[in-house]
């Protein structure tokens, strides 16, 4: 087992790491949406939708891998009224076949961010 840790994506907020390799795959931890240093991006559920998805994608490219080889993503939400704009802002980063998914409400999220997304990808 390896981690992964680049400075494109946001540092970990406790102890874990924003990936790690095992066998074939890769899991990335939740990404909130925090910019590289720490910030969070916007208000907006798309905006930040966007901000988490390309986290996930610098952990995936540090690791050798990218979204094309995502297997699974598990999205948590703040409010699932959110749901349909976040759907708009997902597909623009994946194509058919798309990736096994779930999607769940949660009472709240790191630095009341309105959502988080975790993923798990094959290396390329």
């Amino acid at each position: 087992m390896r981690s992964i840790n680049t400075e494109k994506s946001p540092q970990a907020l406790g102890p874990y790491s924003q990936g790690v390799v095992t066998g074939n795959l890769i899991f990335v931890s939740g990404q909130i949406p925090l910019d590289a240093d720490g910030k969070l991006v916007s208000e907006d559920i798309q905006e930040q939708t966007r901000q988490c998805l390309r986290n996930i994608s610098h952990i995936l490219e540090e690791a050798g891998s990218s979204l094309d080889k995502v297997i699974k993503t598990t999205i948590y939400l703040a409010d699932m009224d959110d749901f349909l704009r976040v759907n708009e802002a997902y597909a623009g980063f994946f194509t058919d076949p798309y990736p096994a998914r779930s999607c769940v409400e949660v009472s709240r999220l790191p630095r009341d961010g309105k959502i988080e997304i975790e993923a798990i990808a094959e290396l390329i």
